[in-house]
């Protein structure tokens, strides 16, 4: 969702701003420092969602807030005004729309088709033809000069603020060994014909002249170049949540103008006015029931399976369903103040929010950065010093730059998170992306939704009792083939159960519809009533002692009753509720067994939740709380030291999803959730959640693996490079086989098994 640009600030308004260039965790915390410099303001930058959230005081020109995050070598613009739902209808493609991301996939296939020969022969001395080393400068200089050119922007930037990160590491590594090429192709021994790179595992000091580094500076690029492309595809789902939501809205609404229907677009609808909801529609916007009787489905709102009977007086929310009778509605409430906009933002202030994506490899850059180039220089100075020729001094810098360049690590991160989603995938689990997996070991408590969550969410026939000498067939059977000719979700439940267990059903004639009391018909010439208790003492028919306090028994329980009667008497009722997924016991014991604590959230009342949590083994209810109430239970939780993990499937899971440490969605839930969240859970299956959880930590650990030898192969190697030791031959087949151990244990997730079941 969007905001139109403020004009002026006014006291203790937000102002939102878009960031652009950031490439790790350090850029946003150097744009939040500067922000956080200037009088008054406070400022938290997302690197996740690349946005900054700014407070400044009155009066306060949100130009200044741009102006500062340009200088420190960003870019910021302020939002765009808001699109109309029509507009967010008609909008781009993600992919497409997305330029940075567009650019960064044509860098990424050019480099691999040039990046790929150049390894090749220099890593294969049967593949060194006579002039190799020249249709290598040929293939590697595209690469290392356009495919490279973001890292050296970065490094330039970074330059001129005196800071440093993996971008500068590999910039200078990737420049120093093309440049160093270059001089021994054209001024060394590197360019005459027939030149090899011999393999020899012997070291020895060299002057360097007849060695290049092509293939080192190309395959750095190429491989990096894949990480931020993984990444960048990642974190483009930021703003998909709220396109969701504004989706979920109708486009156009019936208002009435002098008593005449006019349809007219959803954005023009004014408090106040008066519009028709026929059934099967969406309710345009918040407003009060004026006439008419029906029930709605808030189901793709709330979560909740159980329709709300709803008349004059009664208040609806806008982007629910009409799901019985004709409704007339005077709206509310519009536009941004509407229940599902309020959500939207919800959503947004919880995803802006999340506390920075500190990537592993960046902090101990942080580190490893200064002192690799610390290395090098220190490294040239000793051996210019100790009398040797500057072009021995030269090499030996230039094979610290290079060897200290991340090859492995550019490797380390994007092919597990590869293989492990990839698996994830095959299993019906879609994690978005490398910050997720981070939140997945520390996570300790688990909060799940009740409703599509631990039961099915749909409305089922559980119970038939019936009246002393009723057949029960019968009464299924007559109930349930005059429900059928209803298209109320009760009713289509009970026609459902009742053709399930008795097969194909009688015909009705004379079908009533009593809006908000049930329905009458004639089956196999009986005059039948099925609805409320009500309806039927209407007609003077009662149900016994021992029925009724069945019947209060299960209404207790949250259950929804349905009493039948035909020929002056009531002969039973139908018990209709929503039911526990099979698995759901399973799966809780699943989650118990990865030492985390479930707890049970709904918004039914204490007894049902309650007798739900004891059949699936849960100990920790949180009941009858409200929708826009869910976002405030995980951050208790949080405030409490807890570390939450969310699973949810409806609308109004989704800020509680995206506030969560953890959030994972049903895939059988609402598109808004799944996009909020940060595991997918495609089946259904909430045993797939526990899968999630196992997944995401051997793929993390997989992650912190191949990091830590990528880290300890270029600690180790840089003493040697630092010598003068370092054979250029084997600097590359050192490299490759840390490459080669990388992607090999990152392979090994493919293996990965969801638990017997």
């Amino acid at each position: 969702m969007s905001t139109t640009a403020p004009t002026g600030a006014t006291a203790d308004s937000a102002v939102e701003l878009q960031i652009g260039g950031m490439t790790c965790a350090s850029c946003a915390m150097r744009i939040e420092k500067k922000l956080n410099k200037l009088d008054g303001v406070a400022a938290t930058v997302n690197y996740a969602t690349e946005k900054a959230k700014v407070t400044v005081p009155a009066g306060y020109d949100p130009g200044l807030l741009v102006a500062e995050v340009e200088k420190t070598g960003y870019t910021a613009v302020l939002p765009a005004p808001k699109k109309t739902k029509n507009d967010a209808a008609q909008g781009e493609d993600a992919d497409d729309a997305d330029p940075e991301l567009r650019s960064l996939r044509t860098r990424l296939i050019v480099s691999i088709i040039l990046s790929v020969p150049v390894i090749a022969m220099a890593m294969i001395p049967a593949l060194q033809f006579t002039y190799w080393q020249w249709a290598s400068l040929a293939l590697a200089a595209p690469v290392i000069v356009w495919g490279a050119f973001p890292f050296h922007k970065a490094a330039w930037a970074n330059l001129k603020h005196g800071t440093a990160t993996m971008d500068t590491l590999i910039s200078i590594g990737t420049t120093a060994a093309f440049l160093w090429s270059l001089y021994a192709l054209f001024f060394g021994t590197a360019g005459i014909p027939g030149m090899t790179h011999p393999f020899e595992l012997t070291l020895a000091p060299s002057d360097g002249a007849g060695n290049i580094y092509l293939e080192v500076a190309a395959g750095v690029t190429m491989f990096i170049l894949l990480g931020r492309y993984f990444e960048k595809r990642s974190k483009r789902q930021a703003g998909a949540a709220l396109r969701a939501l504004l989706e979920m809205g109708a486009k156009d609404v019936a208002v009435l103008r002098d008593g005449v229907e006019t349809k007219i677009p959803i954005d023009d609808l004014q408090v106040g006015d008066e519009f028709v909801v026929r059934p099967g529609e969406k309710i345009a916007t918040d407003g009060v029931v004026v006439s008419g009787t029906s029930a709605v489905d808030a189901s793709m709102l709330t979560g909740e399976s159980v329709p709300v009977e709803v008349g004059e007086g009664d208040p609806v929310t806008g982007a629910t369903v009409n799901a019985g009778g004709r409704l007339v509605i005077r709206a509310t409430r519009v536009g941004s103040d509407t229940q599902l906009a309020q959500m939207a933002k919800l959503v947004e202030d919880a995803q802006t929010g999340k506390a920075e994506v500190q990537r592993l490899a960046d902090r101990i850059s942080g580190v490893f950065v200064p002192i690799a180039i610390l290395i090098a220089v220190v490294a040239f100075g000793a051996w210019w010093g100790a009398g040797f020729p500057i072009s021995a001094a030269f090499t030996a810098a230039v094979a610290v730059l290079v060897i200290a360049c991340p090859c492995a690590l550019g490797l380390a991160t994007p092919t597990a998170l590869l293989v492990g989603t990839g698996r994830g995938a095959q299993m019906g689990i879609l994690i978005k992306g490398p910050e997720v997996l981070e939140s997945t070991r520390k996570v300790d408590t688990v909060v799940l939704d009740k409703t599509g969550t631990v039961t099915t969410g749909k409305m089922t026939l559980v119970d038939v009792i019936t009246e002393p000498g009723v057949n029960r067939d019968e009464l299924l059977r007559l109930a349930g083939a005059l429900e059928d000719a209803s298209e109320h979700p009760i009713a289509q439940a009970i026609a459902k159960g009742a053709t399930q267990e008795t097969g194909i059903l009688p015909s009705v004639e004379g079908f009533t519809n009593l809006e908000g009391k049930g329905v009458q018909g004639v089956v196999d010439g009986r005059a039948l009533v099925v609805g409320r208790d009500s309806l039927l003492a209407e007609w003077s028919l009662h149900l016994s002692g021992e029925v009724a306090l069945a019947k209060a028994k299960a209404e207790s329980e949250g259950k929804t009753v349905v009493a039948v009667g035909w020929d002056g008497a009531a002969r039973g009722i139908l018990i209709v509720a929503d039911t526990v997924k099979p698995t759901s016991k399973e799966a809780i014991a699943q989650l118990k067994a990865l030492g985390l604590t479930p707890v049970l959230l709904t918004g039914d009342n204490e007894a049902v939740a309650r007798q739900i949590a004891a059949e699936v083994g849960i100990d920790q209810v949180i009941a009858e709380v409200m929708p826009k109430d869910k976002v405030t239970v995980v951050t208790g939780l949080q405030d409490g030291g807890k570390v939450v993990a969310m699973v949810g499937d409806g609308v109004n899971d989704a800020p509680a999803l995206a506030q969560a440490d953890l959030g994972l969605a049903m895939g059988t839930g609402t598109d808004v959730a799944i996009e909020a969240s940060d595991i997918t859970l495609v089946r259904g299956d909430l045993r797939s959640a526990a899968d999630a959880i196992r997944l995401s930590r051997k793929t993390l650990g997989t992650i912190k693996t191949n990091l830590f030898w990528a880290f300890a192969y270029n600690t180790a190697a840089i003493p040697i490079a630092a010598l003068g030791l370092l054979n250029p031959m084997l600097a590359g087949a050192a490299m490759a086989l840390s490459s080669v151990f990388v992607v090999g244990n990152s392979l090994r997730l493919r293996g990965f098994k969801s638990i017997a079941r």
